[in-house]
């Protein structure tokens, strides 16, 4: 096969695009599709486009120069990642992720946007590339992740996913808001498990994706305690044995503000990485990601003793709150005034919500979690088993883990 020295240019971008939450959403998307039809990108991967209106304004904006695209529905409100391409997509897929944040967590919204993983195969030349795009749970507090564990699954989902789907792939490409930075677990696990190299250059790899000083959505706050920001946002790759895959261009190509405006395109970065594809096999990256796995079974363990205190606390709460509400429920052979009447009808309304939340709490959340960290840290060591193996060279056995973990049981 030949690949006549093909390159493309790829450009992803968290777009912030919450209705009636992100700040200067219209003239920012509008904008954003403007980049999109500039010409300057074959092939773009967005995400946090929340509005259906806003996917669909940048795609016939975009269309002449970049024909082909997909919107990854899925959630409540729609995954928020989308794919345009100037190549014809020939086929998709989406990997919904088990865990994915808490549906009582509102202000937050990870979970109804059904996060997960997406896939565009499409056609260069003669040449099949898998286009990964996939958007992890946010950190909110870095110093009490309460998202750690899910995160991390995650991005083991993620890495297994490419692993998984890329067979016949002669490149992979995985862009994205991984949320996560190069020195942390779920990076690490991502690379090392789906073989993925980082297309940032180490001359770069200090000038970060959020939380920048010079974007205007940074508050001062966190400009002063980290001018360049968090390094988040990422363009992964990996070739085959029959295609080498290097890095021609690597940049944030878009300026701090908006043309004739005094906001920026979003609170994120855009990253931009222009790959070369030559005929020969890809250098393969195979670091040692077993100790990075021991940390994520750890993680996993230490969520799911979180998960079964959490129940017995949830439990404990509806037993009490059971104890008024039923009190209450004597008070009516009383003969008392319509004012207390209405008030006692009032109090038990709010008392039967925080029980019925408390119940769900403790039985169907608290079991979809669970058994999700479980499943998740079963196949993390499933794989360390399989990868022990290859180290040794022995043939593939019966799986046997050496200890029983918290999760296996």
């Amino acid at each position: 096969m030949s690949t006549n020295d093909t390159s493309i240019s790829i450009l992803t971008l968290n777009c912030w695009g919450i209705p009636y939450v992100s700040r200067n959403r219209n003239p920012r998307m509008a904008a954003i599709a403007d980049k999109c039809a500039s010409r300057e990108y074959d092939v773009i991967c967005l995400q946090e486009v929340w509005s259906v209106n806003d996917f669909k304004a940048i795609r016939a904006k975009a269309q002449e120069v970049l024909p082909y695209s997909h919107y990854f529905y899925s959630g409540v409100v729609g995954s928020g990642i989308c794919v345009l391409s100037r190549y014809p997509i020939c086929d998709v897929m989406f990997h919904r992720w088990p865990l994915n944040g808490y549906v009582h967590k509102i202000h937050h919204g990870d979970w109804f946007g059904g996060k997960g993983v997406g896939l565009c195969k499409i056609k260069v030349r003669s040449m099949n590339i898998n286009i990964y795009i996939a958007h992890l749970h946010a950190e909110y507090n870095r110093e009490n992740d309460e998202y750690m564990a899910h995160r991390v699954l995650q991005a083991f989902d993620t890495a297994q996913f490419v692993r998984m789907t890329s067979g016949g792939a002669d490149a992979v490409i995985l862009a994205g808001d991984l949320n996560t930075e190069p020195q942390d677990l779920a990076y690490r696990i991502i690379c090392g498990v789906a073989g993925l190299t980082d297309a940032c250059p180490n001359s770069a790899s200090h000038i970060g994706t959020n939380e920048c000083a010079n974007n205007s959505y940074t508050s001062s706050k966190l400009a002063r305690r980290r001018p360049e920001g968090k390094r988040i946002d990422h363009v992964l790759y990996l070739g085959s044995k029959t295609v080498r895959v290097e890095i021609a261009n690597f940049q944030h190509p878009l300026p701090n503000r908006v043309p004739y405006k005094d906001f920026s395109y979003s609170d994120h970065e855009g990253v931009m990485a222009t790959l070369k594809f030559t005929n020969g096999e890809h250098d393969t990256n195979s670091p040692n990601v077993t100790d990075s796995l021991k940390e994520a079974i750890e993680i996993c363990e230490n969520a799911l003793r979180s998960v079964q205190r959490q129940r017995f606390w949830y439990l404990l709460s509806g037993c009490i709150l059971s104890i008024p509400l039923l009190w209450s429920i004597g008070l009516n052979c009383l003969n008392t005034s319509l004012g207390i009447d209405i008030g006692l009808n009032i109090a038990r309304i709010f008392l039967t919500a925080i029980l019925c939340y408390t119940l769900f709490m403790s039985s169907i959340w608290n079991s979809v979690e669970k058994n999700a960290l479980k499943a998740g840290c079963l196949t993390i060591e499933i794989y360390m088993t399989q990868l022990n193996n290859d180290l040794r060279g022995n043939k593939p056995s019966k799986v046997s883990f050496p200890h029983q973990t918290t999760c296996a049981k």
